[in-house]
């Protein structure tokens, strides 16, 4: 419904060991290390058994591994219970104050505000010895204040404290180990924070201290992320393989019609345990039923949960899970009758999120078939050649069966309860074989007259030469057979106990409750804020009434009307204003806001006035400056042409004449009236002299110099002949003082 893709579903505990192994993934080795983590959170407690080690897979080579080896748990043991008594006992001491005479745990927003402060106080309780707790307008706008001490805390919650051992015992249960085996255990929740609850844990593991090496609030949601992001194709990250155990038990129950001596028929109840406590998963298991050659029906159940208390039983209800009925069996043994049955197969399979799933069911037959004798080479060949030529062959192709093979790998076949119903079988058999035949002699007696009969005839075929002996050697040569597996699907129908999968209707159904929720939240959220504006105007509006720019815009008899109806409105509010609606409260913001729209406009553009009649005037100046400036520039160098100087010239007096004449009519109007000068008007003035200007002076930047005419060049040539011959000089001069000094 939310949109989501659920790709798996993990174990909170499961998640952290993860957090946990993911960042010490270069410590896990090929030997085993235990972990425990103990979670304390608000309404339960769970202690996990955790072993981290590198195995090898066909995937990914060598890679870590962490395997759920036990899990306990107290289901009423959480920081919730403890700030329900610290509530309570501020309770108490406010009744014992006796600053009211009403009972303050008969209050429930009282008892909502005592129960935010023992959580606030139980915090601080953890880092100080004693604490004041405080509540302002507690009851009847009386406050409340009083001392408690950590002492008091551990009193009130001894009882609670002397459980939180409980969980550590059955996870060692569960995974059959010892302290000793454990190398560390790490604290994951925020009630493990409570002084006392760590002392009494450190005690009962007999550590030397805790581990406190994880994030305790986050531990749990960065390991899903990192699974999350493993499982999907979006991102890419190490693998890390996750082997998580199914705390309960599960079996599978069948009736079963038993003939006892007498010939008399009595159902005998069965139990089958599919997957034990604390068996791994993801796993597949494989359950055959024999003795079944029509249409039955099983049972999946919770297996042996002696282990729970009687409280944590009783949230059970029916152990029952599933119930499975199965038709057309008898169909496809009428169907396979030459066959031999190798039982009744189902195929179960508790996926990566711990979900027990019924694949699939078949009945599974077992016969012999000739198989052709295996041809030469050469014959093969031709038969290859005369195909590619050929077009194939005519014969059709005849129907394939399966050969038989054992249980794949990846599914366990599960065995039977017990193997007396094994051997009674089989006596029963030995039995009904040891019986004599219609000649009335025994079985030893046929074989000790068949062990005559062959020596006889082996003497007679002796006697009669080379050629008897050819045809007894042609009879030895059988031809070769192969067994072969057929299995057909068996119609199944599942009674599920569990929670239903929901239907269509119901998922529409679902999401239309959930829209109607939304639309109810936001328009909540749109008449909370028309209410807040509708209070917020009246409030404002009546302050700037008194203020010294809207008194001087504002004739009395206007301050006189808003004010009136801002009262009005506001009385409204009080009395009625809580339950009327959304429309309603926006009509009251509209008729406000009408009336009070003149007196707020002339107020803008009086304060609006100043900044911008001054932009206009530096843009005038400024626009004046640059005209005189164009003007003066000579006729050969002049870039702007007259229509574009005589366009500016125009802009800049049509602004001035404007503002001057509307500043004018403005300085003489009330400022009670509409005024004339505009805010919208100066700026669109401002604006079309601006463009002007750009375009001008853009013009001017990327404007290119006109070319000057070039000198002649006889004068040019002649100095250039005066300074190479007055160089020449001076370097013959410079050559014949180096000569002097060098002889002198």
């Amino acid at each position: 419904m939310a949109g989501l893709k659920v790709l798996q579903l993990i174990n909170d505990n499961t998640a952290v060991a993860l957090n946990y192994g993911v960042f010490r993934r270069k410590d896990i080795g090929s030997t085993a290390q235990t972990v425990m983590f103990y979670d304390m959170g608000s309404g339960s407690t769970t202690a996990t058994i955790v072993s981290y080690q590198t195995v090898k897979t066909k995937e990914s080579g060598t890679q870590p591994q962490l395997q759920i080896q036990g899990v306990g748990f107290d289901r009423g043991l959480g920081g919730f219970e403890m700030d329900l008594r610290l509530r309570d006992h501020l309770a108490k001491l406010f009744n014992d104050q006796k600053k009211s005479p009403k009972d303050v745990r008969q209050n429930h927003r009282a008892m909502a505000k005592l129960l935010k402060e023992s959580q606030r106080l139980k915090t601080v309780l953890s880092a100080n010895v004693d604490f004041m707790a405080q509540v302002e307008g507690l009851i009847d706008d009386i406050d409340f204040k009083a001392k408690v001490t950590r002492v008091e805390f551990e009193e009130l919650c001894s009882d609670l404290f002397e459980r939180v051992p409980g969980p550590v015992q059955e996870a060692l249960t569960a995974a059959d180990m010892k302290l000793e085996d454990i190398e560390q255990v790490i604290l994951v929740g925020g009630a493990t924070r409570v002084p006392k609850v760590q002392e009494v844990l450190l005690k009962a593991v007999g550590k030397m201290e805790l581990g406190k090496n994880i994030n305790a609030d986050e531990a749990a949601a960065m390991g899903a992320v990192y699974q999350a992001a493993a499982l999907s194709k979006a991102f890419k990250v190490k693998p890390f393989l996750v082997r998580d155990a199914a705390i309960y038990p599960i079996q599978v129950e069948f009736n079963r019609e038993v003939e006892e001596e007498e010939g008399i028929k009595t159902l005998k109840h069965n139990k089958r345990i599919l997957f034990q406590r604390m068996a791994p998963y993801p796993q597949r298991k494989v359950i055959t039923f024999n003795r079944y050659t029509d249409d039955f029906a099983f049972n999946i159940n919770y297996g042996d949960l002696s282990f729970l208390s009687q409280g944590d039983l009783s949230l059970f209800g029916s152990l029952n899970l599933t119930t499975v009925k199965l038709s057309g069996v008898g169909q496809s043994f009428q169907k396979h009758g030459d066959a031999e049955s190798k039982g009744i197969k189902a195929h179960f399979n508790m996926d990566e999120s711990g979900v027990l799933l019924l694949d699939r069911v078949e009945s599974v037959f077992e016969t012999i078939v000739e198989e052709k004798e295996e041809e030469s080479t050469l014959t093969k060949l031709g038969n290859t050649i005369s195909t590619l030529f050929g077009g194939g062959s005519s014969e059709p192709t005849p129907n394939v069966t399966e050969p038989v093979q054992d249980v794949p790998p990846e599914e366990e076949e599960v065995p039977p309860e017990s193997r007396k119903e094994i051997n009674e079988a089989q006596n029963n058999e030995d039995k009904d074989n040891e019986t004599k035949n219609d000649s009335g002699k025994s079985p030893t007696e046929e074989k000790n007259e068949e062990k005559s009969e062959d020596t006889a005839s082996k003497t007679e075929t002796l006697e009669k030469g080379d050629q008897k002996s050819e045809n007894v050697e042609m009879e030895k040569k059988t031809k070769p057979q192969k067994r072969t597996k057929i299995s057909e699907d068996v119609p199944m129908e599942l009674i599920i106990n569990d929670i239903m999968d929901p239907t269509a209707e119901d998922l529409i159904s679902s999401k239309k409750k959930l829209q109607d929720l939304t639309d109810r939240d936001l328009a909540k959220q749109e008449r909370e804020k028309i209410l807040n504006s509708l209070e917020a105007f009246i409030f404002e509006t009546q302050d700037k009434l008194y203020q010294e720019d809207h008194q001087q815009v504002a004739t009395k008899e206007e301050q006189e009307q808003i004010l009136s109806k801002l009262k009005e409105t506001s009385d409204w509010l009080d009395e009625e204003g809580y339950g009327a609606t959304t429309r309603q409260l926006k009509e009251k913001l509209s008729q406000l806001k009408g009336l009070c729209k003149d007196v707020f406009f002339r107020v803008a553009e009086r304060r609006k006035w100043p900044e911008l009649l001054t932009d206009l005037d530096n843009t005038l100046n400024t626009s004046n400056f640059f005209l005189r400036g164009a003007k003066l520039i000579p006729g050969d160098d002049q870039i702007f042409t007259e229509v574009e100087l005589n366009m500016l010239e125009k802009v800049i007096n049509e602004t001035t004449v404007w503002k001057n004449e509307t500043v004018a009519v403005q300085e003489k109007r009330s400022p009670h009236e509409r005024p004339v000068l505009l805010s919208r008007d100066i700026e669109s003035k401002l604006l079309l002299l601006q463009r002007e200007m750009n375009y001008l002076l853009n013009k001017a930047k990327f404007a290119k110099p006109k070319p000057k005419p070039k000198a002649k060049n006889e004068t040019s040539t002649d100095a250039g002949y005066k300074v190479n011959a007055t160089t020449e000089d001076e370097s013959k001069n410079l050559k014949t003082a180096e000569s002097i000094d060098l002889t002198a």
